[in-house]
């Protein structure tokens, strides 16, 4: 069996045969079988990644993904009350939003979207509403610049102390953490003194033993002075296909947080989105800052029913 497996192929003809005949089809949600035959499921995410990949192959004309809030919002509404839905972004949006921590869509899903131009639209379970449609279309003028604040609380951070500045040095620390499939995020090294220099990056919180157990014993191997973990930061991320028109966002953005006495510990950016680690407790109060500072408030606070936030 396998539990990250991999689409290669979907085949439709027996659904489309049903569909034809006016059956109602359902299909599990995250499995798939291998080469070999084999039982493999789809990961983190599976559900909605196959009800993609079943649209992309039947020829859909759009994929609904129902889930326990109304859309995309702007921002958490459990952290930012004032945050409003979204009623269309992008492909490129909702990858940036999904990878930098967003959990309405998986990000996988969101790929397999925009590779085969499958219009998604997000909806909640329990209402008739219209939600969030996720398209190819660019944003149109009148746009917002930033479409989104989106907060991330499950990583953490490990630096490397004097780390001989010397080439190659970079992958043999991070070549076995891929080994292990861990997933490093942002990384910076600092500028070299006397030889050495420092190298942080952050990884998901539930690796956080495994990087540190591999990253430790590397640091021994190359005579490094130590490592240092940090559970206690949470990432924060701008996100809106306007940045790549729009000089400044940066500035303005490490303007708002300094005002808000938000201190930096991490930058990192693409060409819509702009990324920044921070203290835990400074999570709410550099969320709602920036979301007040693109004018993103709604006005109103969202009250709808939410679940717990895991």
């Amino acid at each position: 069996a396998h539990g990250k497996a991999k689409i290669l192929e979907v085949r439709g003809d027996r659904l489309r045969e049903a569909l034809n005949v006016g059956r109602v089809c359902v299909v599990a949600g995250f499995q798939g079988v291998s080469t070999d035959r084999e039982i493999t499921t789809l990961g983190r995410g599976g559900s909605d990644t196959t009800a993609v990949a079943l649209a992309a192959a039947l020829d859909a004309d759009a994929c609904e993904i129902y889930t326990d809030v109304t859309g995309v919002f702007s921002a958490d509404p459990r952290i930012v009350p004032q945050a409003h839905k979204l009623a269309r972004v992008n492909f490129d949006e909702m990858l940036e939003m999904a990878g930098a921590g967003s959990k309405v869509l998986a990000l996988r899903s969101v790929e397999f979207a925009r590779n085969h131009n499958v219009p998604l639209h997000v909806r909640s379970s329990f209402t008739w509403e219209h939600g969030t449609w996720v398209t190819s279309e660019e944003p149109a003028m009148e746009d917002p610049i930033i479409s989104g604040v989106v907060t991330d609380a499950s990583e953490a951070k490990l630096t490397v102390l004097g780390v001989p500045d010397r080439p190659g040095i970079s992958a043999t620390l991070f070549e076995p953490l891929a080994e292990a499939n861990v997933n490093v995020d942002m990384i910076v090294q600092n500028t070299s003194t006397e030889g050495t220099t420092d190298i942080s990056f952050t990884v998901p919180s539930a690796d956080l033993k495994v990087a540190d157990e591999i990253v430790s014993r590397i640091a021994i191997e190359m005579s490094a002075a130590g490592v240092t973990q940090d559970s206690e930061i949470a990432k924060v991320s701008l996100v809106g296909a306007g940045m790549k028109t729009s000089p400044g966002i940066a500035a303005r953005m490490f303007r708002c947080l300094a005002e808000a006495a938000v201190n930096i510990e991490m930058i990192s950016t693409s060409t819509i989105r702009i990324s920044v680690v921070i203290a835990a407790s400074d999570l709410e109060t550099a969320a709602r800052s920036l979301h007040t500072e693109f004018d993103l408030d709604s006005g109103e606070s969202y009250s709808a029913p939410l679940p717990e936030r895991k």
